[in-house]
């Protein structure tokens, strides 16, 4: 009687919440379906763009409005989990014939602030230690990095590096990878330090959460027009930088190789572009690129980010890494 009495008090007396509503989260059935999707639609039969030949691609489509906005993802065998800008993880698995198994959806277990506002989860870059299986998450607002355990069940540890405190909102750690000899590197969409150019890239020399003040900076030239939306590090050790350019209302993508010899404190970098997503081919916001190796081959995966937008798409890209000599590139 007493906690029924309680509990009535604190419903007449205690004023509604009045501010920001709390992000919406994934529902409870995890289903969704794929559609295959072209290279190019006026040309079905085309493979080859760049140094990269399509291997196949799909749309990713649910019932559920809080599905996608995908800005990252990670592949372990043909499990794959997808990590939105909000916080949403999605799991699965995908099989040769492009059909989904063991569908899953979940939200970051812990993160920045209260996770109530959509800035307090906008996780916009992941990397997966391969030895420890831990998983780092790059949060753009907070220009912070937080580390959970291999199951995403819980945090383990986090840190906001001094030398990305003063990136603006909505430009922090928007490429970030775990580095093969220990470490980390990030590139954010900031323009670098006074008097120099392209963005803001930072190599943190251990664990940013043990020592974040060891490392160093250094600036990436991005190719023209375009931010780095993500990275990852290529079978060979080689970095891959997926670039994104915004205009006249259509996205376009760059993907550039980095050698990571030219990778100095204060160089100044500048990628090898290897293949250009735009109109007619395929093209959409791509925030998300990983890379296996499929017995000798390197393949490249593409994720986007389609902002949650009718308009837009979160689709789900297949590349093999084949260069071809430099006047034969399409």
């Amino acid at each position: 009687m007493r906690f029924l009495i309680c509990a009535l008090l604190f419903a007449l007396f205690v004023p509604e919440w009045s501010g920001h509503a709390r992000i919406p989260l994934l529902g409870p059935d995890p289903s969704f379906v794929v559609e295959p999707v072209a290279l190019d639609p006026r040309a079905p039969q085309r493979r080859r763009v760049g140094d990269l030949v399509y291997l196949g691609g799909v749309r990713l489509k649910s019932r559920d409005p809080q599905f996608g906005g995908f800005s990252s993802l990670s592949l372990a065998g043909d499990r794959f989990t997808l990590l939105s800008d909000s916080g949403d993880i999605v799991r699965f698995r995908l099989d040769s014939q492009w059909q989904v198994h063991e569908q899953s959806f979940a939200e970051l277990p812990d993160g920045p602030a209260t996770g109530w506002e959509k800035r307090d989860r906008d996780s916009e870059s992941m990397s997966v230690d391969p030895q420890s299986g831990a998983i780092w998450v790059g949060f753009e607002n907070e220009n912070a990095f937080w580390r959970y355990d291999p199951s995403f069940t819980h945090a383990e540890a986090h840190v906001a590096p001094p030398a990305m405190r003063g990136w603006p909102d909505n430009m922090g750690p928007e490429a970030m990878m775990l580095l093969p000899r220990g470490g980390m590197v990030t590139i954010g969409e900031v323009k670098p330090w006074r008097g120099h150019k392209g963005r803001a890239g930072i190599v943190f020399a251990g664990d940013p959460t043990v020592d974040p003040r060891r490392g160093f900076r250094f600036d990436y030239i991005p190719p023209k027009d375009s931010s780095p939306s993500d990275m990852t590090l290529l079978p060979d050790g080689r970095w891959l930088i997926l670039n994104r350019r915004f205009s006249w209302f259509r996205f376009s993508n760059v993907l550039t190789i980095v050698d990571p010899a030219d990778v100095k404190p204060g160089a100044q970098v500048r990628g090898r572009e290897i293949g250009t997503l735009e109109a007619p081919l395929i093209h959409d916001n791509f925030e998300g690129v990983t890379a296996t190796q499929e017995g000798r081959a390197t393949v490249i995966w593409l994720v986007s980010d389609d902002n949650q937008l009718p308009v837009q798409r979160s689709l789900l890209l297949k590349f093999r890494l084949d260069p071809v000599a430099r006047g034969d590139r399409n």
